[in-house]
């Protein structure tokens, strides 16, 4: 990949000091031949973030790396410009605080989140639910996972995690934390009972990260979202890994327009994204690569149960 395709990738999620900076690094040393220029860094300017106004903005909310974010939407998002006939790019918040603040800012139009992330964004900002994904396995809704490792033989039941080091993914993580977190409060334990409540650190990959975390033994248990053990076969012996206990189900992820957003260009997306077909070739291709079957209709009274579970949440102090 090259240097100004990795720039276009992350343009929307670089700090402004920081885009200037590697601008400068960029265009002094791509080139295989000729000089090597000294760049002078103090010169730098804070220049706005902003977006260019005639393209809509479509962001994966980072529960992955961006490499991995971009691997899995990029085939949507061609498709989406395609069949609408939009300039849409997709653009990479660094963290989930991040990618809601940009909703909030006009920066990101079409989001892609969790249910909690959206009616997050939903009371706060004014976005508004159009569609929602179906996952591979045909469930309209989605879980979470606790895991430990496979031969810790202090861990055999929920009850066995007092006491012990939980990481998680993100404190507003749907399937990463909430959902899992809401099962483990539902069996009597609370935060004060573990040795440590950590989350997984830095931008991006935050569910590899936790997987992680358990696999080398930092931490005793770990809470993700199911089908992300899937995403780290190839890191991981998934034999030295044990789900202790999946949480309910809640609706799964869904598509969100930011509050303003035209509501033509919406109708548009919302109508491409239910167009896809399992049964065309070539949709099959964007299908699998997303990680879903299909994209179903969507209302906000749809997640009133997201909302009960995050009351509960709230009432017990997480």
């Amino acid at each position: 990949m090259t240097f100004f395709q990795i720039l276009r990738m992350s343009i929307f999620q670089v700090r402004p000091l920081m885009l200037v900076a590697v601008l400068c690094l960029g265009l002094a040393g791509c080139g295989e031949e000729g000089p090597v220029k000294q760049v002078d860094l103090s010169k730098v300017q804070d220049l706005p973030l902003a977006k260019p106004e005639d393209a809509v903005t479509y962001a994966y909310l980072p529960q992955y790396a961006h490499t991995v974010s971009y691997q899995r939407h990029h085939l949507v998002m061609d498709y989406l410009s395609r069949a609408t006939g939009l300039k849409i790019r997709q653009v990479f918040p660094d963290t989930f605080d991040e990618h809601m603040n940009m909703v909030g800012r006009g920066l990101i139009d079409i989001t892609f989140s969790n249910p909690f992330i959206y009616i997050k964004i939903a009371d706060q900002y004014g976005a508004r639910a159009f569609a929602r994904i179906v996952e591979m396995g045909g469930q309209e809704n989605f879980r979470g996972q606790i895991i430990c490792r496979a031969d810790n033989q202090e861990i055999r039941s929920l009850a066995d995690l007092k006491g012990k080091r939980l990481i998680a993914v993100d404190p507003t993580s749907a399937g990463g934390f909430l959902y899992p977190w809401g099962l483990i409060l539902e069996h009597g334990l609370r935060k004060e009972d573990f040795a440590e409540i950590a989350f997984a650190p830095g931008p991006g990959g935050k569910q590899e990260k936790v997987v992680m975390a358990v696999y080398s033994g930092k931490y005793d248990v770990g809470l993700i979202r199911e089908g992300t053990l899937n995403v780290v076969a190839d890191k991981v012996d998934l034999n030295q890994i044990r789900v202790l206990a999946y949480s309910h189900y809640y609706p799964g992820w869904v598509y969100a327009a930011r509050k303003g957003f035209d509501p033509e260009k919406q109708a548009k997306i919302r109508d491409a994204l239910l167009a896809l077909d399992w049964q065309n070739p070539e949709h099959r291709k964007i299908l699998e690569k997303a990680g879903f079957i299909a994209v179903i209709p969507a209302q906000d009274r749809d997640f009133e149960r997201v909302r009960g579970l995050a009351a509960l949440l709230e009432s017990s102090g997480r």
